[in-house]
């Protein structure tokens, strides 16, 4: 999707309504699911894995959900710089609270799940005067991305961008003065960008996988209370906050420390796992996430919990 494309149907739903929006982003999203193969497969191995007793037709009608209620991800953001009609409800902020008003930064780590974007903006409304700096790649031909930083800067949101390289060992030093200073620093925790990154094994969906090895690294190093936070959309302009209670990697041992931030990515990989059960059809992660070089480790639960009928 281009800028120009962006641009025109941003000022044709000013003028017309938000329902020309929501007609365009369908064919996009119609034109992704028709004609890039390669994504709708990754999808159906999500679901495949997630459902593992129902037929790939059904797989393949979880991935054309999937794929046309991402159209809600990019309405609600058009409708969060336009206007504040987007409300939600929460559960957990107490515990980040509290970390913050004993003068203690945090890691909060997000996911390729439910709208990223409107939870930034809505934690800076709930929590006021907290400092935000958001880790984000740097994608350079992706011109919508980089209208969406913009907005997000506007918000006294601070800006780190990654580029696929892995970026500087100086953009990890600026994460850990930052949350040492009483920040929040947030970052996706699923989502590993190169075969030369750092990662950890994990166990998700009865397959091992890996998962990025900086964000709890990065909690190590600065000795921060790690957060795993999921904005889910319940409704039209309606949201669904939850925040975890802090887990902590506690100063260990050189020999321990693989352990310990192997059981800090468990968790979260855990807390993904529940996440995608509870709202299966809200999971935005169209790149590979069950690697072919996985295998499967336990039985899948099979078990259809939604957070919607489907």
């Amino acid at each position: 999707m281009s800028k120009l494309f962006y641009t025109t149907t941003t000022v044709l739903t000013k003028i017309m309504g938000r329902w020309v929006f929501v007609l365009f982003a369908w064919f996009v999203a119609t034109g992704y699911f028709l004609f890039f193969p390669d994504r709708v497969n990754n999808s159906v191995q999500l679901y495949r894995a997630l459902y593992p007793h129902r037929s790939r037709l059904f797989h393949l009608w979880c991935a054309w959900r999937q794929f046309h209620n991402f159209t809600d991800v990019v309405l609600d953001r058009f409708v969060l710089q336009e206007s504040d009609d987007i409300t939600f409800i929460d559960s957990g902020w107490e515990h980040l609270e509290q970390t913050l008003a004993g003068g203690r930064g945090a890691i909060l780590l997000m996911s390729h799940m439910g709208n990223w974007e409107v939870g930034a903006h809505l934690l800076k409304r709930k929590l006021k005067g907290v400092r935000l700096l958001l880790y984000m790649g740097a994608k350079q031909k992706e011109q919508i991305e980089r209208i969406q930083k913009q907005s997000l800067v506007q918000n006294d949101i601070r800006i780190v961008a990654v580029d696929e390289n892995g970026g500087s060992p100086l953009d990890i030093v600026e994460g850990i003065r930052f949350v040492q200073a009483g920040g929040v620093v947030s970052l996706s925790a699923d989502l590993v960008w190169k075969k030369a990154q750092r990662t950890v094994p994990v166990k998700f969906l009865g397959h091992e996988i890996v998962l990025p090895q900086a964000p709890h690294v990065l909690a190590l190093v600065s000795n921060a209370p790690i957060f795993i936070f999921f904005a889910f959309r319940t409704g039209k302009n309606q949201y669904q906050f939850s925040m975890s209670r802090p887990g902590f990697i506690a100063p260990v041992s050189r020999a321990q420390r693989d352990e310990a931030i192997g059981q800090s990515a468990q968790r979260y990989a855990d807390a993904l796992e529940a996440a995608l059960r509870s709202y299966p059809l809200q999971w935005y992660h169209f790149e590979p996430f069950l690697t072919a070089g996985s295998k499967p480790t336990r039985q899948s639960f099979g078990v259809e919990q939604t957070g919607k009928k489907m």
